[in-house]
């Protein structure tokens, strides 16, 4: 993907906040208590971005998160309303499976993965998450399976070919 996508040039659909945590760290007066806020932004049509916030109070933490997100767009490549192929995608310890599902089939996801894919615009596709549960690892598992998605036509143009000659 070439350079950074403009979220202004965009209409995002409402922020999702995924997951917000309070963190502590001990210092030598005692503990330092802050809140982390894990937040997806997207338009629907095939852009979406996440992001991390940590802040000393919650609403803080979830504007951050949210202007972190909209700093990593990412556009994935899609099939009417489904996904190219199947992929897996990880980060971390998380691991997450996303198999293409024919039309009507719905999101068969998970809370945190849902919300990804509702966001992305995806509306048929069966997932399964393998490994952490961790929200915040499940979510950019998710993030690098949908980055690594390429239609036909994509590949046929980066190998100098017709879609013809790569489907065989």
């Amino acid at each position: 993907m070439a350079g950074r996508i403009d979220a202004a040039t965009l209409d995002l659909l409402e922020p999702i906040v995924v997951d917000v945590k309070a963190v502590s760290k001990t210092v030598k007066g005692g503990r330092v208590r802050k809140f982390t806020a894990l937040v997806i932004v997207g338009d629907g049509k095939g852009h979406v971005g996440c992001g991390l916030g940590k802040a000393i109070e919650r609403p803080e933490a979830v504007r951050k998160g949210t202007e972190d997100a909209k700093k990593n767009i990412i556009e994935v490549s899609l099939k009417g309303t489904t996904i190219p192929h199947e992929v897996i995608g990880e980060y971390g310890a998380g691991r997450v499976l996303l198999k293409p599902a024919p039309q009507g089939t719905g999101v068969i996801a998970g809370g945190k993965v849902r919300s990804v894919l509702d966001l992305v615009g995806v509306s048929d596709v069966r997932t399964k998450c393998l490994r952490s549960n961790n929200p915040t690892n499940v979510v950019r598992a998710t993030f690098e399976g949908l980055r690594t998605l390429r239609t036909v036509e994509e590949v046929a143009k980066m190998r100098d070919k017709t879609p013809e000659e790569i489907l065989g």
